[in-house]
Parts: structure tokens; sequence; C-alpha cells
């Protein structure tokens, strides 16, 4: 379940406090504390092609848009 799903059924359970506490309890998404999903893109939130080096944080697609901005240059 996505996170935005998560949150539509809250609108249904508003006036019922028990069944949406119980809810969160039961259908919040993982915290992730190891895995591809705990690093995202700064820019655009990609998981995939992610870039750590020097504290970038970028996927590919994004560094290749901002490189030369932020000080980096092609040699070829």
């Amino acid at each position: 379940m996505t996170t935005s799903d998560y949150r539509k059924e809250f609108k249904q359970l508003k006036s019922k406090p028990l069944k949406l506490a119980k809810y969160k309890k039961h259908n919040a998404p993982k915290k992730r504390t190891t895995g591809i999903a705990l690093r995202k893109c700064r820019r655009c939130g990609r998981t995939g092609a992610h870039n750590r080096k020097y504290g970038l944080h970028l996927c590919r697609q994004c560094f290749r848009e901002i490189a030369l901005k932020i000080g980096f240059k092609k040699y070829s």
C-alpha cells in the first residue's frame, strides 16, 4: 500500500477514533532502516541509480542535469 492510499482512508475513519488508531497501527508503511527504499534522490525521489558519493544523494538523471551548476566538468 502506498503512502497516498494510506492517507485517503482517514477521511472515512475520522468519526471513529478507535478504528482510526487501529488502522494506523496495522496499515502504516514500514519505517525502513536498510535496503534500496531507504535512499532516495533529494531532487526527484527516485530510488534507483542513486549516487551518494561526496554526499550528493542524487539519481544519475538529476546529476547529469545539474552537474555543471554544482561544479563538475565533463572531460571527454
